[in-house]
């Protein structure tokens, strides 16, 4: 299988020989075999899943929108973060969006992380799991993030525990930039965690964690607010020790230790300056280093900062100079917060050009 990378939101992917292709990014993959163009990106199960539905089905991954000439991809490969190990494969469905009715197919293949449907109709595409009727939830691969507030006082954590989907854990990276965090990578829980159970946060330093140590574990769109913990520490020591425990059972299903080291110095923050501070002393240098313009503005119009016209006109220019210079001029008509915005998708794009310029 090969792996193509894929860095925007929408990716329209060319492909020139058979094979099997997976997106770096999304983990969905495409079995052609011949040469394709195959467009796509992240729709929302709550837009999608109706309230009826949803006492039946649960979301087992990321929901996608695809298209393709018909007859032209033999397979579609959906990611899901279901265990298989330990859960029962007879109640993985695929569910299929067209004209706002929702239907289900069985897929031809389940395997660990993803299922597989051969000769598929596109539209809107995802993994979905039967609701048990027994008191046994599903066992879910998934992902603790955390982020240290680098504008915050003292040491500042956000901590969630989420699904393993690229989809949220990206929604959710998007928002901490926004918010001027850093991503502290840390392992994953060492065992299947399950919808429905609440996960109890401790450390072994006097640490402050808010609103409460308890978190539950659900799915939540990634349009949506994820849940998360703040975890404020007075006086970083050499070395703190976490823990998450299942409060079903009190069994711990992750553990990991937090060092100096994974620290930021909030020295550091004062030289990060505002959005549009940092957008009119760089223009000169953003309008010739500015890159992946294509991916920009996609996450732009997609936080409404620009509209579908507005990007045409920023496309239309001649030279990726007058691109850039143009989008620059755009955004600072729009005033501050549009500043603001496209300095956030930039510093999450392109963070290394964002540095050299702070540093100059």
């Amino acid at each position: 299988m090969a792996t193509v990378n894929c860095s925007s939101i929408e990716k329209k992917l060319p492909l020139c020989e058979a094979g099997i292709f997976q997106c770096s990014e999304t983990g969905l993959a495409f079995e052609v075999e011949s040469t394709a163009s195959i467009v796509y990106r992240y729709a929302t199960w709550s837009t999608h899943l109706k309230e009826a539905d949803q006492n039946v089905w649960v979301p087992a991954g990321p929901l996608f929108y695809i298209w393709a000439l018909p007859g032209t991809v033999r397979a579609v490969y959906l990611p899901h973060f279901i265990c298989l190990s330990d859960a029962d494969i007879s109640g993985c469905s695929i569910a299929h969006f067209e004209f706002q009715k929702m239907t289900i197919q069985q897929p031809t293949e389940v395997m660990p992380f993803s299922a597989v449907l051969k000769n598929p109709s596109f539209s809107l595409l995802g993994v979905v799991w039967r609701k048990l009727r027994s008191a046994i939830s599903l066992p879910v691969h998934s992902l603790v993030l955390i982020f240290q507030q680098l504008s915050a006082a003292n040491t500042t954590l956000h901590l969630y525990l989420i699904p393993d989907d690229i989809s949220v854990k990206q929604a959710i990276e998007r928002q901490e930039t926004s918010w001027n965090s850093k991503l502290i990578p840390k392992p994953p829980p060492f065992s299947p965690l399950f919808f429905g159970n609440r996960y109890q946060v401790s450390s072994n330093a006097q640490v402050k964690i808010t609103p409460e140590p308890h978190l539950p574990f659900c799915y939540k769109s990634p349009k949506k607010q994820q849940l998360f913990v703040e975890i404020y520490i007075r006086k970083m020591t050499e070395e703190i020790e976490f823990v998450i425990r299942d409060g079903q059972n009190d069994t711990v299903v992750w553990r990991a230790s937090l060092r100096s080291g994974d620290i930021s110095p909030l020295r550091n923050v004062s030289k990060t300056p505002s959005g549009a501070a940092f957008m009119k002393k760089h223009k000169t240098e953003l309008c010739s280093r500015m890159g992946q313009l294509s991916s920009i503005l996609l996450n732009l119009r997609v936080d409404d900062v620009i509209n579908s016209e507005e990007e045409e006109e920023v496309q239309a220019q001649k030279t990726k100079q007058k691109k850039n210079q143009f989008l620059l001029d755009l955004a600072e008509k729009k005033g501050p917060k549009a500043q603001e915005k496209l300095f956030q998708v930039l510093q999450m794009k392109d963070p290394f050009l964002v540095e050299d310029l702070e540093n100059s």
